[in-house]
């Protein structure tokens, strides 16, 4: 029994210490850093900083105020009217600082004027519309001219068919283009005239170029390409003073260039060669070529020319002699047409027209094929469109260009 009185009387002892504590803790040791209580105050605040002179210094009193916020004074803006002041521009100083074009401008005026406004309508934009077929022009078939079935595709005839030139925008100044008259002729003493009317200006070349306006004229047979002068039965002599045939060039006469008339002539009543000259002016040079008739077979030969970014025109006999024509010969419009004989006959109608278009892998052998195929098919007339086309129709000092074979 006294183990348990004891017991009680410890028990009691304890409850009077934790009242005890409780009290001595209600307002007292809310501050204390051991207190776990939920109760968060001012007081624990200021008693746990040595600011305020220990740990139980009681309650402080502390108030928050929302600072004073100064709303600005609305003003309302008035605008001023502003001069405005006017100043003369000088449109001659803004001409000078643009550099120059290298198209040709428009006062100007001349074959290239024509191409150059023809270039501004049709840009890369949109294509030019092919023409109508109801504005091709009837055409007197039994007059000579320039055959537009036999030329190059980048030589540009004109409406009468006695005048034409080049395209000479851009990378076409590098070619030349060339184009054959409609009849030939395998007897007699025959002449015709071409005139260079203008050497259009290329300012877009640059100054290395050799020879940037050249013309060449002469004869060739149908079958010969449009390069006068690069291959057997093709007979001309050029602006630089020289001659050639199956690309073999010799100096001959003189050079001539712009407004200059040059005079071809054939004669056939020589033997069994036949003879070819020019004049110039008037002038006569002397005899350039001559041909062996056995060698000619009995093939006509057709008045050709040739031409590096010059206009040109001839006179067939459809005109009054431009220069004084030696004794004996006759303009080719006046040998009776008997007598002439017809390159290629042109196709009559689209319909009739062909195009190939070849389909492959690089080096698969297309232009193999196709040079092949226009080869065995001559009468056709094939233009083979492509790099080596190109190529052929540029020359450096009147030589072939050999390009690389891969």
């Amino acid at each position: 029994m006294e183990g348990h009185l004891l017991l009680e009387d410890e028990e009691e002892e304890e409850e009077e210490e934790l009242q005890a504590r409780a009290a001595d803790d209600d307002g007292t040791n809310a501050g204390d850093s051991n207190y776990d209580g939920t109760v968060n105050s001012f007081n624990q605040c200021d008693n746990q900083c040595s600011d305020f002179g220990g740990s139980r210094q009681g309650n402080v009193d502390r108030s928050w105020e929302a600072p004073a916020i100064e709303q600005a004074a609305t003003t309302k803006q008035e605008f001023q009217p502003v001069e405005v002041k006017e100043e003369f521009v000088d449109q001659s100083a803004i001409k000078q600082s643009i550099p120059p074009s290298r198209k040709r401008p428009f006062p100007d005026q001349g074959h290239g004027y024509y191409e150059y406004r023809e270039d501004r309508s049709y840009g890369r934009a949109k294509s030019p519309q092919p023409p109508a077929e109801d504005d091709e022009e009837e055409f007197d078939e039994t007059c000579v001219a320039i055959d537009t079935y036999n030329c190059d595709l980048h030589f540009k005839v004109a409406r009468d068919r006695l005048s034409g030139y080049p395209l000479t925008i851009e990378g076409f100044a590098y070619l030349w283009s060339g184009a054959r008259a409609t009849y030939g002729v395998n007897k007699g003493r025959v002449c015709f005239e071409v005139k260079i009317n203008e050497e259009i200006p290329v300012k877009h070349l640059p100054s290395t170029e050799p020879d940037p306006h050249v013309v060449r004229v002469g004869w060739s047979l149908d079958s010969c390409s449009t390069q006068l002068g690069e291959e057997a039965f093709s007979y001309g002599f050029g602006g630089t003073g020289k001659k050639s045939s199956n690309c073999k060039f010799q100096d001959y006469g003189e050079r001539f260039s712009e407004n200059d008339v040059m005079g071809c002539l054939i004669n056939y009543d020589v033997g069994e060669d036949v003879e070819m000259s020019y004049t110039k002016n008037g002038r006569w040079l002397g005899v350039a070529f001559r041909a062996k008739k056995t060698a000619l077979g009995g093939r006509p030969l057709f008045p050709h020319v040739l031409s590096k970014n010059c206009a040109i025109e001839f006179n067939f006999g459809q005109k009054e002699p431009w220069c004084r024509i030696p004794d004996g010969f006759t303009y080719i419009q006046h040998v009776p047409l008997d007598q002439r004989m017809t390159g290629t006959a042109a196709p009559k109608s689209k319909s009739e027209c062909e195009i190939l278009m070849m389909v492959g892998l690089p080096a698969a052998g297309k232009t193999t094929w196709a040079a092949g195929h226009a080869a065995s098919n001559p009468w056709k007339k094939y233009n083979i469109l492509g790099t080596n086309a190109i190529m052929e129709k540029m020359k450096v000092a009147t030589q072939r260009v050999e390009w690389p074979v891969f």
